[in-house]
């Protein structure tokens, strides 16, 4: 039989489906429906941001970098633009078969190689690594042509430093270099908005003026919003925020000075700082050996690094403030001031000198053994009596010295706008204390304070902190901070700001004291161990020679510097100040392993002096002499200084287009 169906039942089975179905769609649709509102209502804001983002990039525009100039505005740190090849190593799969290929297009020495791998070391892989810089605009067209096989590699035009007076004044200039990654850590430090600052910048200051103002000569990062293609290369700029240039930062240093002073040292190791005793500023800070920064700019190959890193005259080295040694005499015109102002002794004491001193069983001799007799305190100073101030330190002490010197900055940082500065040693018994760890070493011996009073012993101090002291004495007691830099001038207004210091500190000497001391000291430029060297001189100047050891000499020996090593020899320093009434240069020199300072430190303070109070430049046969040792007073006709042209022949290649050439001013 055939089955009959059930015709009502099987319409309410469809009907039911067709109700299920067109339920599931409509859900389907509503489920669409708030995806669209989630998405074009709720997400709208960030989303468009995300479309615009993969359409536009923003780009750190870097500033161009402060220039840094001398008192008389001489540029001393500029820079030039020019084009790199860059690698961005997270993006290359091979490395160095990339480096390779780039080989037939454009030269690549194997000192950019080792340059490059040394820095791939240093930063992060994503970071963009210069393998070529400076390249010609022949270079640059050939790449661009065979872009296309070189992902992860592009042509950047950057800006570079450049330092037009090369290897002078370096250790004032410093040198900027790439950031590296302990810096980069610390920049993680630095407020939100500081860090900004420094997007897109990949070098920062290392040394000297490029360190210490930093912050003046970067500048402010801009912005450019710019249209991007599939390929993430930029199509049209959208807007832009124009990068603030950094600041001028003007020195207080002559660099005519500076180069002078460098000049005359010649080959040899040593230092000197002179200082404006009327306010602080420091007029010459030379360090030699220097080097030259525009070797660190795009980082220094190996070769240049283990040159200067392990030579024995250790150029790297800023003698000026980093290196310490002991005094010598010239350490005596203080050591006249503490018996004046502590009491201990008058101007008119009267002490023997027979050519030696006796503590107990020792015998602390003089300088050639040779006895001065009755000596007081200006012929302490004149002849520079070790005997006068062997009996001096002994009744005075050491913790007494200590406290005297204290406040003329020995052995304290000075404060000076420079990085890195070494504090040195002024002795005391706490300071003993402190410094070693065995009881018996520990222990402060009365013997030790004898050799104190002529600039021996434990006394370790900067050329900087001399140059200091001398002129807090010659400016009657009156302390100024050192400082190297002027003015900032501001890049937009032109304006220019005067560095703030401390307002300066009198340390109450009694100006008969100080006057005392002073007229020693232009006596020895009149009769005493300088007079040959500033004969003639057409101002009236105060000085001290002194002869520090590098060694220990025995007490039955006598030194001989023939029977040496040259670096065992003696050293020559002068402190010095001109002219006598109202100073306005003091100054603190040391040669090194040089030996005596009248013969090889004073005739270098001799021409800084009539290079700065009588517009005189050493003449060829002039400089040669100093150079060597052998001067005295100036030999021959001295050049007119501001006639000398600038830059000189003999500077940085390159010079002539950046130093400026303007007349200089007297500080």
């Amino acid at each position: 039989m055939t089955e009959l169906r059930n015709i009502e039942a099987d319409l309410a089975q469809f009907r039911t489906r067709v109700l299920v179905a067109g339920m599931a769609v409509l859900f389907a649709f509503g489920l669409v429906a708030a995806r669209m509102v989630y998405l074009q209502v709720v997400r709208h804001e960030d989303l468009l941001a995300q479309a615009e983002s993969n359409r536009t990039a923003v780009l750190p525009v870097v500033p161009n970098r402060g220039q840094i100039l001398d008192r008389n505005g001489r540029v001393l740190a500029t820079n030039y633009s020019a084009y790199t090849l860059e690698i961005t190593p997270s993006k290359v799969e091979d490395l160095n078969a990339t480096i390779e290929a780039l080989g037939q297009l454009v030269e690549i020495h194997p000192r950019d190689k080792r340059r490059f791998h040394k820095l791939l070391e240093e930063s992060r892989r994503f970071d963009s690594l210069p393998i070529r810089t400076r390249l010609s605009d022949e270079e640059v067209a050939r790449f661009t042509v065979q872009r296309y096989r070189f992902p992860g590699v592009d042509v950047r035009a950057r800006l570079f430093r450049q330092y037009p007076s090369g290897d002078v004044a370096s250790h004032v200039i410093g040198y900027i270099g790439r950031i590296n990654q302990r810096e980069k850590d610390a920049m993680d430090d630095w407020p939100e908005e500081e860090q900004a600052n420094y997007r897109g910048t990949d070098y920062i200051g290392k040394l000297g003026a490029e360190q210490s103002y930093e912050r003046e000569l970067h500048g402010l990062t801009g912005f450019d919003r710019v249209e991007t293609s599939a390929g993430g290369r930029a199509v049209r700029s959208l807007a832009n925020t124009p990068a603030t240039p950094g600041n001028t930062v003007v020195l207080a240093i002559d660099i005519q000075l500076q180069k002078l002073v460098e000049d005359m040292f010649g080959d040899r190791r040593g230092a000197l700082v002179a200082i404006d005793p009327r306010n602080g500023e420091v007029l010459a800070f030379v360090s030699k050996p220097t080097f030259d920064p525009n070797l660190f700019v795009e980082g220094i190959d190996v070769e240049n690094w283990r040159a200067l890193n392990e030579s024995l005259d250790k150029p790297l080295l800023n003698r000026a403030m980093r290196g310490t040694y002991p005094p010598g005499s010239t350490y005596k015109p203080f050591m006249a001031l503490a018996a004046l102002e502590t009491g201990t002794r008058s101007a008119s004491t009267v002490i023997n000198d027979p050519g030696y001193w006796m503590f107990g069983n020792h015998k602390f001799r003089s300088h050639g053994d040779i006895a001065l007799g009755q000596v007081d305190m200006q012929r302490s100073i004149v002849k520079s009596s070790n005997v006068y101030y062997y009996s001096l330190a002994n009744e005075m002490g050491v913790d007494t010295m200590h406290d005297f010197m204290k406040p003329l900055g020995l052995g304290q940082i000075t404060g000076i706008d420079l990085g890195g500065e070494l504090r040195g040693v002024l002795p005391s018994q706490a300071w003993k204390r402190n410094n070693y760890k065995r009881p018996e070493q520990q222990r402060w011996y009365a013997g030790e304070t004898i050799s104190l009073g002529i600039g021996q012993g434990y006394n370790s101090f900067t050329m900087l902190q001399m140059a200091h002291a001398m002129a807090t004495l010659a400016g009657g007691g009156i302390k100024y901070r050192p400082h190297l830099t002027l003015a900032i001038e501001d890049v937009l207004t032109r304006k220019r700001t005067t560095i703030a210091t401390e307002a300066p500190e009198d340390l109450g000497f009694k100006r008969d004291n100080v006057e005392t001391v002073l007229r020693a000291m232009q006596a020895v430029t009149t009769e005493g161990t300088s007079a040959r060297v500033f004969s003639g001189a057409g101002y009236a100047s105060g000085g001290k020679t002194g002869t520090a050891q590098a060694v220990t000499i025995g007490q039955k020996d006598r030194y001989d510097a023939r029977k040496l090593e040259e670096h065992q020899r003696d050293h020559a320093l002068y402190l010095a100040f001109a002219p006598v009434v109202q100073p306005r240069i003091a100054l603190a020199v040391i040669v090194e392993n040089a030996g005596f300072g009248a013969a090889s430190a004073a005739p270098i303070a001799r021409r800084v002096f009539d290079y700065l109070l009588l517009d005189q430049y050493p003449n060829a046969q002039d400089m040669a002499a100093v150079r060597q040792g052998l001067a005295g007073a100036p030999i021959g006709t001295p050049l007119k200084a501001s006639a000398m042209p600038w830059p000189p022949q003999d500077l940085a290649p390159g010079a002539e287009a950046l130093a400026t050439d303007s007349p200089r001013a007297a500080p």
